[in-house]
């Protein structure tokens, strides 16, 4: 089985040479995703990111006909704030769950300039000896304009790695605190990285992010900062109590981990598989997955109605008169935003 993995067939060069010029055709998707072929996953992916709305139409009809293979994966969102050590730790995880003959995709999301709208996307880098296992397949993306921590086609992402076989995928997020929460809608357990010592425990111990995570992990517990991390972890589960109980029955846990030294990573999967075995027994992990879907549905209505939109020159020249009305406060924004969407909808 691992061969798929390891090499690469005379077929996969030809594919890669003609992606390099043109896109493959469907079937060739269709064809070599189930397969494990992880250049035309990457191929794959690529397309949904397009913005080519020949691109996108493709990128909708490889999905659909890929559809009945998804699902099957364990997803994990994994945040925290910066310099909490969220790419150390994910290597360390993933580098576990290979040991166990565990397939796994990583989509690490890149924060993106919002003047170049340019992203660095060092995650490979940060991530060398993972990204080197024949069991791991990591995918940096840039953020864009998409807030909450995800990019824009993450989810599409998601469902290509499953009908790619692989059995956990890991959505490593941008990492930018509190308003953070998008990835909680696209995934089966939420993990939050915390640091001791850092400021972080009184002001993290409030609603929003916390109490959205089904785990947190006091990263960097080790050496001199063994005892800090200890009481982090006190004061943290401390404050998850004076949370209400999530949808899920489910009562979020405190754990100390040091990736360096690899202690607390079997541990956080033991908790992870724990967490699925008591969503599946009270039917919520399949409720969650449905909700999340619909979420899916309603964001797409919003965006596509905001693309719509933006390719009418009549409206667009509407919303500049309208936008030089709301500078020189003489309408208000909310009154301005519906005079377009009236107008949109009766043209």
């Amino acid at each position: 089985m691992l061969s798929k993995f390891r090499n690469l067939t005379i077929e996969s060069h030809t594919l890669l040479k003609n992606a390099a010029t043109n896109r493959l055709p469907l079937q060739d998707f269709v064809r070599e995703i189930p397969l494990g072929n992880r250049i035309v996953l990457a191929q794959a992916i690529t397309l949904v990111e397009s913005k080519l709305d020949k691109d996108r139409t493709l990128a909708e009809q490889l999905i659909e006909t890929l559809l009945p293979s998804t699902g099957n994966s364990m997803r994990i969102g994994i945040t925290g704030v910066p310099g909490v050590g969220k790419s150390t730790f994910i290597e360390a995880f993933g580098k576990y769950l290979t040991s166990l003959s565990k397939k796994i995709a990583i989509l690490t999301i890149d924060p993106s300039s919002t003047k170049t709208r340019g992203s660095i996307l060092g995650d490979k880098t940060r991530m060398e000896e993972l990204a080197r296992d024949p069991l791991a397949f990591i995918r940096p993306t840039a953020a864009g304009l998409t807030l909450g921590g995800v990019a824009d086609r993450t989810r599409e992402a998601i469902l290509l790695c499953e009908a790619a076989g692989f059995e956990i995928i890991i959505i490593e997020t941008v990492g930018v605190g509190q308003s953070e929460t998008a990835v909680r809608n696209m995934v089966d357990f939420f993990l939050l990285l915390m640091l001791a010592g850092a400021g972080d425990e009184l002001q993290g111990i409030k609603k929003g992010i916390m109490e959205m995570a089904d785990a947190v992990v006091i990263t960097k517990a080790d050496g001199e900062n063994i005892q800090r991390a200890n009481q982090a972890c006190a004061d943290f589960q401390y404050a998850l109590h004076l949370f209400s109980e999530a949808d899920s029955g489910w009562k979020s846990t405190v754990l100390t981990s040091s990736a360096m030294e690899k202690r607390g990573i079997k541990e956080t999967w033991d908790l992870i598989q724990r967490y699925v075995q008591f969503t599946r027994s009270n039917h919520y992990f399949e409720q969650q997955r449905k909700q999340q879907s619909l979420i899916w549905f309603r964001e797409s209505i919003q965006q596509m109605l905001v693309q719509e939109l933006s390719k009418s020159g009549e409206m667009n020249a509407k919303m500049k008169l309208l936008e030089d009305q709301i500078t020189n406060k003489k309408v208000l924004p909310s009154r301005a935003a519906k005079a377009i969407i009236r107008d949109f909808l009766s043209s």
